[in-house]
């Protein structure tokens, strides 16, 4: 068989210098501003905490692995 192997990039680049620390101003400004919101409306937010914390758990149901279902059930194909 005869493979051929290129190094050609299917149009991913890596962001440049001055990207990454676009990307990172933002992301300081994201932390920033959810700082500022959480420490101002702290006392609305902290009632929450209990449902928030009940929240994943149905989302793990829905989306942990649905795929691995295969090693259940009836036993056509033991010997």
């Amino acid at each position: 068989m005869n493979h051929s192997h290129t190094t050609e990039h299917s149009g991913a680049t890596k962001p440049s210098g001055s990207s990454k620390k676009l990307i990172g101003a933002v992301i300081m400004l994201g932390l920033i501003g959810a700082f500022f919101l959480l420490r101002e409306d702290w006392s609305h937010i902290a009632g929450y905490w209990p449902y928030l914390l009940l929240l994943p758990c149905p989302l793990m149901h829905l989306f942990h692995g649905h795929g691995s279902h295969g090693s259940h059930g009836g036993g056509s194909d033991r010997n």
